[in-house]
């Protein structure tokens, strides 16, 4: 393995990631965007608040874990 302390930050990203979008469900409404994670933003319905905040930052916790693990193949 060429970077095992890079493997670990990529591995430890994705309890923060989990955490964060299990705790957009329970904030306010939930998250309410559906699979596709795009919020309704014409309508009366949208959900602005802090759920769909912590969804988008896992989504981008969980994108640098990836990113970081493919940085690991790669070297």
């Amino acid at each position: 393995m060429a970077f095992p302390r890079l493997n670990n930050v990529s591995f430890l990203l994705l309890a923060p990631s989990l955490i964060l979008l299990l705790a957009s469900s329970l904030v306010e409404n939930g998250v309410g965007t559906g699979w596709t994670v795009y919020p309704p933003l014409s309508g009366i319905q949208s959900h602005s608040g802090g759920a769909v905040d912590l969804a988008i930052f896992s989504l981008h916790l969980a994108g640098i874990s990836s990113m970081l693990g493919k940085i690991m193949c790669l070297a």
